[in-house]
């Protein structure tokens, strides 16, 4: 995310989710109306959903409200897979994506609260191994910073080597060569791996894997039976819902999300009755009947405003910043009420949103099988519609669909449309011309091969192979994979005196500017 632009990246997390959008005016004096009795909306809130579902043909839903210290709504509605009768219930287990980053605050608060870390210590304190592109910041960042999002990192940094089928281990070792795209604790830059590195460093401090720690210090206590941080425990699962994405016009069940390289920040998963019991610790400050879980004032700190989340006010004098805790957006309404919110978003089929207004009691999670189109959000929104105002102020579903479809545009390929070479192409050299190793430090080495339909671009741990299509000249496409593809990227080389390739950009890495690779010399 770069500060001012609401790319998709930007939006997910951020400005789509919270119930306030960014530069919204402050009420003058306006006294905050009496919620309405919850129970009595409930039916309303069901009508609100069966029409949204309607309207949008979203396969699958779960939604938990709590009030009160109770679970007051459990519902699913839907089907956990289009063509398949299975109907999703309270216990369907669904991906949560970044709905994970509040849960992992959470655990990372418990171990404060135990006195095995602290929320300002360094990193490199419980994981010396760690290092940032800048030695000063390596020595600085602490978990804290990484969980606020303020570390310097660009956004969603790690994102592309998670996608070419690096581990977590070798994403994180990777970061050191991220270059930044501000100053230390100068902006905000929501990134799923620089949160990643801070819940592996505090688990280190617990002696056991963050996997572990999450089920021994969370969710075994808690009784969330049906969550975990293990990929491998949702596909156990015999009641769990499958992503759909849309094509054609349809709802289909294409693809499944691997997300346990960035277990901390996407990888949990679990059912909304789950959730509920999770929500009642966040509004009990620690406590689930009677018992603390979570130390108060350690979990007090996830929910308090670290950092302006982007765009900031336009007109600091009269627009309300939005901001982020730890793991959590911070926002306050036109009464002065403090929001906290979370959604997660997997463009390979998942979509989910967490809302609470603390001082009320009140909170509500919206699980989808489906990927990002506003839904959970304008769920959450039209519920605090009804509680708040009596009635739903607006079409939600579109305008949360407008913003998220804004937020889901391609951010590379922009420029050019790569579906057919121009009329007036030049031939490119030899194919001898561009064969070779490149090298890159921060996504490893990559190769131009030869194949028996052309050449190929060979990338990450695997080396998978990559078919490659001529556009003009001396640039080629190819059709990345994962949760950060589009359509085709350019594959551009630059050519020296002797008609060989020197170097190749690949565009869909170099959004951040270091897409560049270069040619590998043969020893002299």
């Amino acid at each position: 995310m770069h500060t001012g632009s609401l790319t998709r990246r930007a939006a997910l997390p951020g400005a789509a989710l919270g119930l306030l959008a960014p530069g919204t005016l402050l009420a003058q004096a306006t006294p905050a109306p009496a919620p309405r009795n919850v129970t009595d909306i409930l039916p309303a809130l069901d009508r609100v959903v069966q029409q949204s579902m309607l309207r949008t043909g979203v396969p699958g839903m779960a939604i938990a409200v709590v009030y009160r210290d109770q679970a007051i709504y459990l519902k699913g509605f839907g089907v956990r897979q289009v063509g398949n009768a299975d109907a999703v219930d309270a216990d369907t287990v669904f991906p949560l994506a970044s709905l994970s980053k509040p849960i992992a605050s959470t655990v990372v608060a418990a171990l404060v609260g135990d006195g095995l870390v602290a929320w300002d210590d360094p990193i490199i304190r419980h994981d010396p191994g760690f290092a940032m592109y800048d030695p000063w910041v390596t020595r600085q960042v602490t978990l804290c910073d990484m969980f606020a999002h303020r570390s310097g990192l660009p956004d969603h940094a790690g994102d592309p080597l998670e996608d070419m089928g690096f581990d977590r281990a070798e994403i994180l070792y990777h970061l050191r060569y991220q270059k930044p795209d501000s100053s230390f604790r100068s902006h905000y830059a929501y990134t799923n791996f620089g949160l990643t590195e801070a819940a592996v460093a505090a688990a280190k401090a617990s002696g056991k894997s963050w996997e572990d720690l999450s089920a021994e210090r969370l969710y075994r206590r808690l009784g969330m039976a049906r969550t975990s941080s293990r990929f491998a425990d949702f596909v156990a699962s015999s009641d769990r819902a499958h992503g759909h994405v849309k094509i054609g016009g349809k709802w289909v069940a294409k693809y499944t999300r691997q997300p346990d390289a960035q277990s901390p920040a996407g990888g949990v998963t679990s059912s909304a009755r789950d959730i509920a019991i999770w929500l009642r610790l966040q509004l009990g400050r620690g406590a689930l009947d009677g018992t603390t879980i979570v130390d108060a004032e350690a979990l007090d700190q996830t929910h308090r405003p670290q950092v302006i989340r982007t765009p900031p006010p336009k007109d600091p004098a009269v627009d309300r910043a939005v901001f982020y805790g730890l793991g959590w957006n911070v926002d306050y309404d036109d009464q002065g009420r403090v929001h906290w919110s979370h959604s997660g978003a997997f463009d390979l089929g998942a979509a989910t949103s967490v809302s609470l207004l603390p001082a009320e009691q009140l909170g509500i999670v919206v699980l989808t099988n489906a990927q990002p189109i506003g839904l959970p959000e304008a769920i959450s929104r039209s519920f605090f519609d009804l509680v708040l105002l009596g009635a739903v102020e607006k079409d939600w579903v579109t305008l949360y669909g407008q913003l998220m479809a804004a937020a889901l545009a391609p951010n590379y390929g922009t420029g050019m449309d790569y579906s057919r070479p121009p009329a007036s192409a030049s031939p490119a050299l030899p194919d001898a011309a561009y064969f070779g190793v490149y090298d890159n430090d921060l996504f490893g080495p990559i190769e131009i091969a030869a194949a028996p339909n052309g050449l190929v671009l060979k990338q990450g741990p695997r080396q998978d192979a990559f078919a490659m299509r001529h556009f003009d000249r001396d640039v080629f496409t190819y059709q990345p994979r994962g949760e950060n593809a589009y359509g085709p990227s350019a594959v551009t080389f630059t050519v020296g005196a002797d008609r060989k390739a020197v170097t190749v950009t690949l565009e869909n890495l170099d959004i951040d500017h270091q897409g560049t690779f270069m040619r590998r010399r043969a020893p002299q």
